[in-house]
């Protein structure tokens, strides 16, 4: 009789060896949602490359902007101070950066009133902000469109785990709703992960490229006043 108890009391661990504890991959919980997930996962994929692409894109091509020459403007203050237009065009022509550009636009007109000068080279501004906020608009919109490429993701996940139940009847279980319930949370997640690396990549470089402009300005100020005074 106690033999009989003993036996009846063997843990369920020993008696099913063939239970064995699951775990989930990243990879296993990003393609564990069927094909309406694995597409929706696809192209978040895609904006996030793209964004990625853009932040690098956008962060080099700013800081080569916002590189200062110091000895640019004091060379174009003497040759405009030693009447010398010839060679402060050479200068800026030899000189790649927006500033060069925007100063080449006002030697052009050195001779001609202030006001036309003033305008060529907010002009010639206006083009080299263009340049610098070139695909920041894309950024922008990877920004508001995962989230809610993410939230459609749920939308088929959830539209999955209703249509099994619809089509099981009464027989219901959780390994049945499974892949509905994962489309629907991991393609939220990826979601809101890829348009929160875009919103803040987007904002950090508007700031840069603010930067830029700020210090653009105080240049063809600068270069403005040299106009003045030699006029």
């Amino acid at each position: 009789m106690i033999l009989l108890l003993q036996i009846q009391t063997v843990p369920d661990s020993l008696t099913n060896p063939e239970i064995t504890e699951k775990t989930l991959s990243v990879v296993d919980l990003i393609t564990s949602g069927g094909i309406g997930g694995n597409l929706v996962m696809g192209a978040l994929g895609i904006l996030s490359i793209f964004a990625i692409y853009i932040l690098i894109e956008r962060f080099s091509s700013i800081k080569k902007a916002s590189e200062e020459d110091k000895n640019f403007l004091k060379s174009i203050q003497n040759f405009v101070e030693a009447k010398d237009i010839e060679a402060a065009k050479a200068l800026c022509r030899n000189t790649d950066s927006p500033i060069s550009r925007m100063i080449e636009k006002g030697v052009n007109r050195i001779n001609k009133p202030m006001t036309d000068i003033s305008a060529a080279i907010e002009n010639q501004g206006k083009l080299e902000v263009f340049k610098m906020e070139n695909n920041l608009a894309n950024l922008a919109t990877i920004s508001g469109a995962a989230p809610m490429i993410g939230f459609l993701g749920t939308v088929i996940g959830m539209i999955v785990a209703f249509h099994e139940m619809a089509s099981a009847g009464g027989n219901i279980d959780v390994e049945m709703l499974s892949k509905g319930i994962y489309t629907a949370m991991t393609t939220t997640v990826a979601g809101l992960i890829v348009g929160i690396i875009a919103f803040i990549a987007y904002n950090y470089l508007v700031s840069k490229v603010d930067k830029v402009v700020f210090m653009l300005e105080a240049k063809t100020t600068d270069f403005l006043d040299l106009l003045h005074h030699n006029e």
